[in-house]
């Protein structure tokens, strides 16, 4: 795919990892729709630095929990651009919940965002990209995909099902429509992160340290370039799921 001049739909796209996405995808001069829910002015700050890498930008807000409302920002994005070529599902709501603590409205607020507001854009955009012979999606994971996440019980399920429901979209959409994951590793610290704790993560990876929202977007580029890779999931996580295969050092020689 020639990024130039292509449209993305970029959900989370306010802050965060979705902030370096975003740009990232406007740097590669891809014109944004950039879906927010409650980050207005952060949105806007993006528009702003997009739009000075001469793309077209717009903010367009939604609560992706209710579908009605994943379904008009589709329509939005969609009606703003005349097309929409590429979409990029980073919204997620990261709330700590065990089992009990989980209610049923947390449940469906995150399952909403995740998977059914994921499903309700992909059902609106990609018909569209199947006409026109081209299309790509990528759906923005962390670990919980793969391993189950203690007091993050919807998160880790709700991401787990997001893959499921991309890994069947790249069946289903083929040949036009490639579908494909990343799971970002310690990129990013959360803002109430000590140093002892940045360190503690750090060690627990193979290479020993942090990445960067960078990482995430070289390679989200990298999958959008590939027009040989399909429902694939990419991990940017500096060997942190193998870290605990690490051979143990041996206390009394030193090796």
């Amino acid at each position: 795919m020639d990024l130039s001049g292509k449209v993305a739909l970029v959900t989370g796209g306010a802050v965060r990892v979705g902030r370096a996405i975003a740009l990232g995808l406007a740097g590669a001069g891809v014109h944004l729709a950039l879906h927010y829910h409650r980050s207005a002015s952060a949105a806007q700050e993006v528009v702003v630095e997009a739009r000075r890498m001469g793309i077209e930008a717009v903010a367009l807000p939604a609560d992706l929990a209710y579908m009605e409302q994943a379904q008009a920002l589709a329509r939005a994005a969609e009606r703003h651009f005349g097309r929409v070529d590429i979409i990029i599902h980073s919204a997620s709501p990261f709330i700590r919940a065990s089992l009990l603590e989980t209610t049923p409205d947390l449940w469906r607020q995150v399952m909403g965002v995740l998977v059914d507001g994921f499903f309700i854009i992909a059902r609106e955009l990609t018909p569209g990209m199947v006409r026109r012979g081209e299309g790509s999606l990528v759906v923005i994971l962390d670990r919980g995909t793969v391993d189950p996440w203690p007091d993050f019980l919807a998160h880790s399920v709700g991401k787990s099902a997001l893959w499921a429901l991309a890994r069947n979209l790249a069946v289903e959409l083929a040949p036009h429509v490639r579908v494909n994951g990343i799971v970002p590793g310690p990129v990013l610290p959360p803002p109430d992160y000590s140093e002892e704790e940045q360190a503690r993560v750090a060690q627990g990876t193979l290479l020993e340290r942090w990445g960067c929202p960078q990482d995430v977007v070289d390679a989200l580029l990298y999958l959008l370039r590939a027009d040989y890779i399909t429902g694939e999931v990419l991990f940017v996580d500096g060997g942190e799921r193998w870290a605990h295969r690490r051979p143990r050092r041996n206390c009394q020689t030193g090796g």
